[in-house]
This record gives C-alpha cells, structure tokens and sequence, in this order.
C-alpha cells in the first residue's frame, strides 16, 4: 500500500504526518509524488504506520515504472502535459536563440572567406526549415497526432467506441 494511501486511511494530513514522523512537509510530498525516499524517511514511517520498511520499499520500487495515461488522474495528466509543454517551449527559444547568434556568425565567416559561394544560404535553409518545424510542433499550428488522435487510436486498439 502507499504512503499515501496509508496516511489517508488514518485521516491524516500531509503536514500532520510530516509532525508525527518528524520529517519535513516538503518530503512527504516528494515522497507521495513517487520520488525515492532515503532509506532514514522510511524507517519513519514504517514506525508510524507499523509496517516493516521492506514492504514500503516495494511499493516505492513499483511507483518507479511510469503511470499509463489510463490510470492518471486528469489533473495528474493536465499537470504532466504542462510540464511537457514548457521543457518543449524553453528547447525551443534555446534553439530559435542559437539560430540567432550562429547565422549572422556564419554569414560574417562565409562572407569574408568564400565570398564568391554563399554556402550560408544552404545553412540557412535547412536550419530554418527544422526551427519552423519546430515551432509547428511546440505551438500546435498543425496538430496531426495530438492527445485527441492518440485516445481514439487507443480505443481502436482495445477495441473500445
């Protein structure tokens, strides 16, 4: 049984065991969300639950392999999908950035080393094709196989309508 699940069964809050067992708030969360806890925080709590810390070992080796989406609850789902969202967002404003300052870098180089041949038109191109792509793909401009076309070809292949 989780961590969770236990303290829930006592009615307790998060803080109030946090009290009980002598850790912090802080860990109690990290530890309910499905971090690794320290093998001293468990010992904790298997005290204050009266379990054997094997068993909440095991349950914290199972809370390792990843969630299926079906078992998610939505908010758990929304707040996965947001996090998503922003490490795609930042990767690309790193990669629209570094686009900035190497072009105009290359243009500088191939314009006083081969000025007769513009290769940086090539970079340029290609380059800018795969920033385009990627903001399409960030933004959602042209949302092909998004979360809606994955639930439906899911359902289609457990044989659900």
């Amino acid at each position: 049984m989780s961590i969770k699940q236990l303290r829930l069964d006592k009615g307790w809050s998060q803080e109030h065991l946090a009290q009980i067992s002598g850790l912090s708030n802080r860990t109690i969360q990290r530890i309910e969300r499905g971090q690794r806890a320290s093998l001293e925080s468990l010992n904790c709590l298997a005290a204050i639950f009266e379990t054997n810390v094997s068993s909440l070992m095991q349950e914290q080796t199972m809370n390792e392999l990843p969630t299926p989406k079906s078992t998610m609850t939505m908010q758990d789902r929304e707040e996965a999908e947001a996090i998503e969202y922003v490490k795609n967002l930042k990767a690309f404003h790193v990669h629209w950035m570094v686009f900035a300052i190497v072009i105009p870098s290359l243009y500088i180089f191939n314009s006083t080393i081969t000025p007769g041949y513009m290769w940086v038109y090539w970079v340029i191109g290609g380059w800018g094709l795969g920033l385009a792509l990627n903001a399409v793909t960030v933004f959602g401009m042209f949302n092909l196989f998004g979360p809606d076309w994955e639930h439906k070809k899911f359902n289609q292949r457990m044989n659900r309508r």
